[in-house]
């Protein structure tokens, strides 16, 4: 006698009305072929996006992020956190599938933990990056989506890595990921420089993700903004995305006046003689005073 005779369970009536996909009944399937193995190979699938960015200068590291969490045309979460502390000079950011990469950032910093422990120091950043394109390596092609911006300060100064899940680690001054990236690209592209002031890296972090987050559809919720130092990394700020934008649309004007201003100082330098036009101008960085909303600068690890 079967075991289901025993429990007398029977298979549930597929007529049924459901709250998941249509049954097969309601797709065209190619002949041959078994709707639920062609559904699940060609159905439809959740679209997700994103957008976090980082970018090395003279003074550390910038990471910002927006806090929308989608899962296809539903918003699971309008205020998490995509920029994860590894360690207390260490940060990255998330984009992909939200548990895999928080199962991962705990994988990495358990390591870290482990290596610091026998070694005495913690590992630069160089070495976490490397140390996480090879575990997430040995499971290319099973469907695990991490793409992530390692930010941080060691010995050699600040440091900036791209790693995804397929083992791709890249180091550079510049990286955005998720389906915002190429709206933030065109703000960074366009102002960024080596040697900008800690004012000037917020506003442009601000104003890149502010921008992605107008024209992505998938992006949203307010941006999110660190800055990792020699001392450490620190949580700048919470900005609300809408507000941002709004601020920046009424910057227009004050552009066109400034552009105005510096088109009269050309002029005027054009009239000067050549040894004077070669003149240089010194300009002293602003002084920065640490904000109130700033997180605990280290993190437990597992």
């Amino acid at each position: 006698m079967a075991l289901q005779d025993v429990c007398k369970w029977k298979a549930p009536d597929t007529q049924e009305l459901s709250l998941h996909l249509p049954q097969h009944g309601s797709w065209a399937v190619p002949r041959g072929c078994d709707s639920q193995t062609f559904l699940h190979v060609h159905g439809p699938r959740l679209a997700h996006g994103t957008t976090t960015l980082a970018f090395r200068f003279h003074h550390g590291v910038i990471a910002a992020a927006d806090t929308r969490s989608s899962c296809g045309n539903y918003v699971a979460c309008p205020a998490s956190l995509k920029v994860i502390p590894v360690h207390q000079h260490l940060l990255g950011t998330t984009s992909g599938t939200s548990a895999d990469c928080a199962t991962w950032y705990r994988v990495l910093q358990r390591e870290l933990r482990l290596r610091a422990l026998r070694d005495g120091q913690l590992p630069s950043v160089a070495s976490a990056a490397k140390l996480l394109s090879v575990m997430m390596s040995r499971y290319r092609g099973l469907d695990l989506c991490v793409a992530t911006a390692l930010c941080g300060w060691d010995h050699s100064g600040p440091a900036l890595f791209y790693v995804y899940s397929d083992g791709t680690c890249l180091q550079g001054d510049i990286f955005s990921v998720g389906s915002g990236s190429p709206y933030a690209y065109g703000v960074l592209d366009r102002s960024y420089h080596y040697d900008m002031t800690i004012q000037e890296a917020y506003a442009l972090a601000r104003c890149a993700v502010a921008h992605a987050i107008h024209r992505d559809a998938y992006s949203g919720g307010s941006v999110d903004l660190f800055h990792v130092q020699e001392s450490g990394w620190e949580y700048v700020s919470r900005s609300d995305a809408y507000v941002l934008y709004m601020e920046l649309e009424n910057l227009p004007e004050s552009k066109q006046e400034l552009q105005v201003e510096t088109s009269q100082i050309y002029t005027e330098a054009a009239t000067l003689p050549r040894a004077e036009v070669g003149g240089e101008f010194s300009v002293e960085p602003e002084e920065v005073t640490p904000e109130d909303s700033r997180m605990p600068a280290e993190t437990e690890t597992l």
